[in-house]
């Protein structure tokens, strides 16, 4: 992981991820968090690291080992306490207390999958659009057609849902009320709307081939999509569903809101 000074974008720290098999790990799930530090998982090496940035040319690391096969990506929530990484070699994922190094990393959710034989995954889920909503944490399973439900006092499942494909994202509506998914390829045509009390499906929406990203405005009553196989980005509104504007963009991508920049972790 490399830090630069955001406003000369001189490099402040290049810090090597630890070598397996002769080469640097591949480093995922990078997040801001609270009190200068920058959290991330080492995919090769099994790892999560803590990096302190009080003295961005002098970074404090606190290393936790063999947290669990191939940390995919990862989230942090809302209030910056806790740093969740998603596992692609094994059913489960590591938590990570940062209020309580000390207590170290723990597995929650070990052999979700039950012995089943997971679908080929064709596109990773991302765990940075995270959805937290009425005390519950909402995931996408990978390899399954499953939104995990899990209960955040607790850390334990309490609910699944089964959706139309592989989940990539699954992100909740600003207030809470409101859980969107969308879908890995091939099946990535159609967007799907959790109730976040009933844990119940409420909609589904076609917006058509490669729907890659969502975003929400930051009061949630709009969703925008960005549709790269129609070169379109739709935006919704999230009370009835209505498809209120569409507008022409060469194959879209992510969408990004600047109010994001105030926000933990993202």
């Amino acid at each position: 992981m490399r830090v630069f000074d955001a406003e000369t974008l001189e490099l402040l720290a290049d810090l090597p991820a630890t070598p397996v098999n002769g080469k640097p790990s591949k480093v995922v799930g990078l997040v801001d968090a609270p009190g200068n530090r920058f959290v991330f998982s080492l995919w090769d090496a099994n790892e999560i690291w803590v990096a302190d940035m009080s003295d961005p040319k002098a970074p404090q690391l606190t290393k936790f080992t063999d947290i669990g096969r191939q940390p995919y990506d990862a989230l942090i929530t809302p209030d910056g306490r806790y740093y969740i990484a998603g596992l692609f070699g094994e059913d489960g994922l590591a938590l990570l207390d940062l209020w309580q190094l000390d207590k170290g990393v723990r597995r929650i959710l070990p052999g979700y999958g039950k012995g089943e034989q997971p679908l080929p995954v064709y596109k990773m889920p991302h765990l940075e659009g995270w959805a937290m909503a009425d005390d519950k944490v909402f995931l996408p399973a990978i390899g399954r057609h499953e939104v995990l439900v899990v209960e955040m006092r607790s850390w334990e499942e309490v609910g699944r849902i089964q959706v139309h494909a592989q989940p990539v994202f699954v992100m909740a509506r600003p207030d809470g009320r409101q859980v969107w998914v969308n879908f890995a390829f091939p099946n990535n045509e159609k967007v799907q709307v959790i109730d976040s009390l009933s844990l119940k499906l409420i909609h589904t929406l076609e917006p058509g081939k490669g729907v890659l990203h969502m975003e929400f405005e930051p009061r949630g009553e709009e969703v925008w999509l960005s549709v790269r196989d129609l070169d379109k980005v739709q935006i919704y509104a999230t009370e009835d569903f209505r498809l209120l504007k569409e507008l022409p963009v060469d194959k879209p991508s992510g969408i990004f809101f600047t109010d994001r920049a105030h926000k933990i972790g993202l």
